[in-house]
């Protein structure tokens, strides 16, 4: 088949693309320079949230079927990957924004209420679609989250809010993995026995250190003792189902149960997939941490104490949120329970033959 020939301009769609910017400053009469910086640089940011919305709904169909085929694996892992990429190109672009200094931006910030970009659609449709739940949020203005969005967009999210998120197609995902119980081996009794005599090791070395005093050995044996009994919820399920009632956990005691295999044995090749998804859902909540951040400095270096354009409490509103708005918290505390390569218990030969790749 014979293509007709298409044109750079054309296909990109520059002319409207081109002309997207409308300064109020300009409209108002009093220009400001650096208002056309502040326009295309949220312009772009709302593209890069298309580009990762396209990624995130490819991985959502992916992981919300009712089993996963290893041949889709590898895509899956690379888009989120992508959108990791992409995460940390709209950070870098806080430094350009950043050129502008806070006087400039007080010349057309008057003329934006009550724009804000709180009122982020496509922002907040990611947030989302990861798994970030409305009970985890900030109240905005004393409002849910949704209420700044315009009333389409509202019922939209609503409905979005009632699909099943990223996470938790993951969570799915990972209580159905394999290798958890074997025949003859129980992961979990040889882990357990594992974490117990790297404790008790610790332990032993503290009280026969000559160099530290009484005091500073009793304590940082009570410690010891303290952290280990932390592990007693991984290998108590009604134990772990209550710190999970109580906000804890997040992850059902069989997904983390799986998480932590896959981390600890990562080097197997069936789990090398796997283990890429998990880091980048780490990347991923990490990159969207640390844009957060530098978007509440930015804030206070531009606003210092004042309230937003939206009418929130600025700076202190973004700090919270940073803190607060995690979303695969539970792969980060899952290093709690990790132990050092050297002590983690050696696979059966039957199961490490079942996690290789033979030719």
């Amino acid at each position: 088949m014979k293509y007709p020939p298409v044109h750079y301009h054309d296909y990109l769609g520059l002319n409207p693309l081109l002309n997207a910017q409308h300064p109020k400053s300009t409209e108002y009469g009093k220009p400001a320079h650096d208002e056309l910086l502040f326009i295309i640089v949220h312009q772009t940011y709302e593209l890069w949230f298309k580009q990762i919305l396209f990624e995130l709904d490819s991985v959502l169909s992916t992981f919300q079927k009712p089993t996963v085929a290893e041949s889709e694996m590898g895509i899956a892992s690379a888009r989120l990957e992508r959108i990791v990429s992409i995460l940390k190109l709209i950070i870098g672009q806080v430094d350009v924004l950043e050129t502008m200094t806070p006087l400039d931006f007080l010349d057309f910030r008057d003329m934006l209420y009550p724009a804000s970009g709180f009122q982020s659609y496509q922002w907040r449709l990611i947030e989302t679609k990861l798994g970030l739940r409305i009970g985890d949020r900030l109240a905005y203005n004393q409002s849910p989250f949704y209420k700044s969005l315009s009333e389409s967009q509202q019922g939209e999210m609503l409905n979005i809010m009632n699909q099943p998120s990223l996470h938790d197609s993951v969570e799915k995902w990972l209580e159905r993995t394999p290798f958890l119980q074997g025949e003859n081996f129980n992961f979990w009794d040889s882990y357990k026995e594992a974490v117990n005599k790297m404790f008790q090791d610790d332990i032993t070395t503290v009280k026969n250190n000559p160099r530290l005093p009484d005091e500073e050995k009793a304590k940082t044996v009570a410690g010891l003792e303290q952290t280990l009994k932390s592990f007693d919820a991984l290998f108590n399920e009604d134990a772990f189902n209550k710190l999970r009632a109580e906000g804890q956990f997040r992850l059902s005691y069989k997904a983390m149960h799986a998480a932590l295999l896959i981390q600890l044995h990562r080097d197997q090749p069936i789990l090398q997939t796997p283990f890429r998804i998990i880091r980048a859902l780490l990347d991923i909540d990490e990159t969207m941490t640390t844009w957060r951040y530098r978007h509440a400095l930015m804030a206070m270096r531009m606003l210092g104490q004042k309230i937003g354009t939206g009418g929130s409490s600025g700076h202190k509103y973004l700090a919270d949120a940073t803190a607060k708005h995690k979303i695969f918290g539970d792969f980060f505390n899952l290093t709690t329970f990790f132990i050092p390569r050297s002590q983690v218990p050696p696979l059966p030969k039957a199961i490490a033959d079942r996690m290789s790749f033979h030719y």
